[in-house]
């Protein structure tokens, strides 16, 4: 209980002196520096995720249409042996009828 009330005065300290530190020309030059350094940074981060995230989305595309190749291929080729069986079957029936 003690360290949260030392936490919440301290936020409200905090919040007093940078209405001050705002008062003075100089002061509020300085938070108007910080304010720009933190959109700065926060931009950065911003564009940095999304160009990631358009990696991620570029190597997903990928691997779907990777699968969706593999997938294809083996639909192909079980179709195949399946007909090579049901030939092979007729031929087999038509020698055993002959």
């Amino acid at each position: 209980m003690k360290n949260l009330l030392w936490f919440l005065f301290g936020i409200a300290g905090g919040f007093v002196l940078a209405h001050l530190v705002n008062k003075d020309p100089r002061g509020h030059e300085i938070l108007a520096d910080v304010d720009a350094r933190i959109t700065e940074f926060t931009d950065r981060m911003g564009d940095a995720y999304r160009e990631q995230e358009a990696r991620f989305a570029g190597l997903v595309d990928d691997v779907r249409d990777a699968a969706a190749d593999a997938a294809s291929n083996a639909r192909a080729a079980a179709s195949e042996v399946v007909e090579n069986v049901a030939d092979a079957a007729q031929d087999a029936a038509r020698k055993i009828a002959d």
